[in-house]
C-alpha cells in the first residue's frame, strides 16, 4: 500500500512540475504529507522517484525545486588549442592490446592472459582478508609494506649467487603496476632529451613512457638471442647513452629468452660503461620450459634496475609491482614515486602478499605452466595448418605471445580491419618497434579466452592474408 501511495504521489507531483516553472518550489514535505494523508517516508519515496527521473533538485536546508530543461547547444573548447599549446610528446591512440573485445570476436591481441589462468579464488579470498584488516583504513609506507618488501627481496635473493651480495628489503619500492615505475625510471634516472637505449622489438608501454618522459629513443636489434652485445656497446660509445631497458626473460612481444652467456656478456658491457639496465621482469611467472633467473641477482653495485610484475599473473585488479635498485638511483626512483602517487593501496599491497605467500600458489604455477604450453602449442599448429604465411621463427620458451612474420608488402592495417570484420582482432607489430618496423609482424595472444578457437582464428588469418598479399 505504501508503495501505491507514493506513486500517486509521484504522479500528482509530476502533474505539478509539468504546470510549473523552471525553479519553482515544491511544496515542503511536511505540506505533502498533509495534503495526501500520507508519511513522510512515502513522501520522501515519491520524491526520490522524481530526482531519479532528472525532474527536480533537492537543495539541502532549502528546498526542492524543478529543474528546467537543458537546452543542447554546441560547446567551444577551442580556447584550449592556444592555453595548452603543442604537446611535449606526440602521444598516439590507445594501444590495440587494451581495446574489449565482444563476446563473439575471437580476441588475440590483448596483453593479459584470460581469467581461467589466474588464482582467482585466491585473489577473492586474499581481497576478503585484506579488506577487514588495518589497511583499509591506514596509510602504507611510502616504500610498501615491509612484509611485502621481504618478500619482493626474498624471492631475488633466490636466485643471486653466493659470491654476490643479495638485495636488502630496504632496496624495493612497490608500486602501483610496472608502467609506472618504467615512467620514473625513465623521468629521473634518464631524463628529457637524453638517449635511452631499447631492444627493437621492445614492449609499446615502454616506449609510450619514454616519448612521454621526453626521452630520446635509440633501437638496438634484438633477436631470439637478445641483442648483440658488441652492436650494443658501440650503441652505447655513439650516443653517449647510460641507460639501457630490456626484457631479458620472455619479452613482450617476441617471447625471447637471453642465453645466460649474453646475460652476463651484456651486463659487463653495462658495467664497463658506468651505465644501468633497466631489466623488465613482467612475464617472471610465465615460463614454460626455462625458468627466470634475473640479471639484478647477478649484480650488487647497482648497475640493474630491476622491475618485478605480480599485475598479470596474480589479476589485473591487483595493480601491485615493485623496483628494485641500489644506491642513489633507489633514492632518486624513490622520490619520484612519492611525488607521483605518494604510495600504495596497503589494501592491495596485503592482497598481493597473501595469495603469492599462500600454498596455492605454488600449485597454481605449476598448473599454468602446463597450460601455457598447451596454449602456445595449439595456436602455433593452428598456424602452421591454417595460415602459413604467418611465420612463427621462434617457439617461446615462456611469457604470453607468439611473434608472426607475415609477407613482406603485407598492408597491417588493411589485415586488421579484415580480420576485425571476420570476427578476429590481432594485434599489428608496429607499435613495437622504436623506430620502422624491420618487417610486418603480428603480435598473437595464446593466453586469451576460448583456446578452442585458434583453429578458426587461424583461418581468419590466412583468408585475411590471401586477400591482402594476393
Amino acid at each position: 500500500m505504501s508503495d501505491s501511495s507514493s506513486g500517486r504521489i509521484a504522479a500528482d507531483l509530476r502533474a505539478w512540475v509539468g504546470a510549473s516553472a523552471p525553479g519553482a518550489r515544491l511544496p515542503s514535505t511536511r505540506e505533502l504529507v498533509a495534503r495526501h494523508q500520507a508519511s513522510p517516508v512515502t513522501v520522501q519515496r515519491a520524491l526520490r522517484a522524481l530526482l531519479a527521473e532528472g525532474l527536480v533538485e533537492s537543495r539541502p536546508g532549502v528546498g526542492t525545486f524543478v529543474l528546467g530543461p537543458r537546452r543542447a547547444r554546441a560547446a567551444d573548447h577551442g580556447w584550449q588549442t592556444a592555453a595548452l599549446g603543442a604537446p611535449p610528446a606526440r602521444i598516439g591512440s590507445v594501444s590495440t592490446t587494451l581495446r574489449s573485445a565482444p563476446n563473439d570476436v575471437i580476441a588475440l591481441h590483448s596483453g593479459y592472459p584470460d581469467r581461467e589462468l589466474l588464482p582467482e579464488r585466491l585473489v577473492r579470498a586474499a581481497l576478503t582478508r585484506a579488506a577487514r584488516g588495518a589497511g583499509a583504513s591506514a596509510r602504507a609506507p611510502v616504500a610498501g609494506l615491509p612484509e611485502l618488501q621481504a618478500w619482493f627481496a626474498q624471492e631475488l635473493a633466490g636466485t643471486t649467487p653466493a659470491d654476490v651480495s643479495a638485495v636488502a628489503p630496504g632496496d624495493v619500492t612497490v608500486l602501483p603496476g610496472s608502467q609506472s615505475g618504467l615512467t620514473s625510471i625513465f623521468r629521473s634516472v634518464v631524463g628529457a632529451g637524453q638517449p635511452l637505449l631499447v631492444e627493437s622489438p621492445t614492449y609499446w608501454g615502454a616506449l609510450l613512457a619514454a616519448r612521454q618522459a621526453g626521452v630520446r629513443l635509440v633501437p638496438v636489434p634484438s633477436g631470439p638471442a637478445g641483442p648483440d652485445p658488441t652492436e650494443l656497446d658501440r650503441a652505447f660509445a655513439e650516443t653517449g647513452a647510460r641507460v639501457l631497458y630490456a626484457q631479458p626473460s620472455y619479452a613482450n612481444p617476441t617471447g625471447a629468452q637471453w642465453p645466460t652467456e649474453v646475460s652476463r656478456t651484456v651486463l659487463e658491457v653495462v658495467r664497463s660503461r658506468h651505465a644501468f639496465l633497466v631489466e623488465d621482469d613482467w612475464a617472471h611467472d610465465f615460463g614454460i620450459s626455462t625458468t627466470v633467473t634475473p640479471l639484478a641477482g647477478l649484480d650488487d653495485a647497482g648497475h640493474v634496475i630491476h622491475l618485478r610484475s605480480l599485475t598479470k599473473s596474480v589479476s589485473p585488479a591487483v595493480r601491485v609491482a615493485a623496483v628494485v635498485a641500489r644506491g642513489p638511483v633507489r633514492d632518486r626512483i624513490r622520490a619520484d614515486r612519492t611525488v607521483e602517487s605518494m604510495y600504495v593501496s596497503p589494501v592491495l599491497q596485503a592482497a598481493a602478499l597473501d595469495v603469492v605467500t599462500d600454498p596455492g600458489w605454488t600449485t597454481h604455477r605449476r598448473r599454468l605452466r602446463d597450460q601455457l604450453r598447451d596454449r602456445r602449442d595449439l595456436l602455433a599448429r593452428a598456424l602452421r595448418d591454417h595460415a602459413p604465411q604467418a611465420v612463427v621463427e621462434h617457439l617461446p620458451p615462456g611469457g604470453l605471445n607468439l611473434w608472426a612474420r607475415l609477407p613482406d608488402g603485407t598492408d597491417l592495417e588493411r589485415l586488421g580491419a579484415d580480420c576485425e570484420r571476420a570476427g578476429l582482432l590481432v594485434g599489428a607489430g608496429t607499435e613495437w618497434f622504436p623506430a620502422e618496423p624491420a618487417a610486418p609482424y603480428l603480435r598473437l595472444n595464446y593466453a586469451g579466452p576460448d583456446p578452442s578457437a585458434f583453429p578458426g582464428a587461424a583461418r581468419i588469418l590466412g583468408a585475411a592474408l590471401s586477400g591482402v598479399t594476393g
